[in-house]
């Protein structure tokens, strides 16, 4: 079993979800920053070809296993945009919120609100490890133009979920972490190993 792992990320809002995600495992969740990993080039065109990247860069420096997740926001009306853009979707340097800003400008004079926070996991043995265990999950939902609540990250504030009837900003953190898109793929993550030890 997998004692200890780089997470080949620097966002702390992920980091703080992934350890609390694996805390149950025994899985310690180190951060790539606190191992002096650079951040990894993404410059693919899809999610997973872009968290493959990331666990690969992670393990070759850390020689640690590594996981990567490549996530974000895909809105119907744009066409899947802001897709694997979604951290810089308003450019350099990263920013939640001129992020949101330029979404919901995008969005203006569209009826159609539809949207769905997709996250693909990829979790490497070591950098040339042959099977990579690959994971996803999608979360649906639609894009609001005023924000609500105060929790979450990137576009939780604008992102509205009909069945509960707020956005993700207002879920407290352990249900979010339990239905969201990177909550589905953890636990279609923790099924996979745990059959590996069975």
């Amino acid at each position: 079993m997998i004692e200890k792992l780089v997470l080949a990320s620097n966002n702390a809002g992920k980091l703080k979800e992934f350890s609390a995600l694996l805390a149950p495992l025994g899985v310690e969740v180190i951060p790539q920053g606190l191992l002096s990993v650079p951040e990894c080039p993404e410059p693919h065109g899809t999610f997973l070809e872009n968290a493959l990247e990331k666990a690969r860069h992670a393990c070759r420096v850390t020689g640690l296993p590594a996981l990567a997740d490549d996530s974000g926001i895909c809105v119907e009306a744009l066409g899947g945009k802001p897709g694997v853009l979604s951290a810089r979707y308003a450019g350099e340097p990263k920013s939640d919120a001129r992020n949101n800003a330029q979404l919901i400008a995008d969005l203006q004079g569209q009826g159609n609100r539809r949207a769905y926070y997709y996250c693909v996991l990829v979790l490497l043995r070591h950098a040339d490890d042959p099977q990579p265990l690959v994971v996803d999950g999608a979360w649906y939902g639609e894009v609001v133009d005023s924000p609500s609540g105060n929790g979450g990250f990137g576009y939780d504030p604008h992102f509205w979920l009909p069945a509960h009837g707020c956005t993700v900003a207002d879920l407290p953190a352990g249900v979010k972490n339990g239905i969201s898109h990177r909550g589905q793929a953890m636990q279609a993550l923790l099924a996979k190993l745990q059959a590996q030890l069975a």
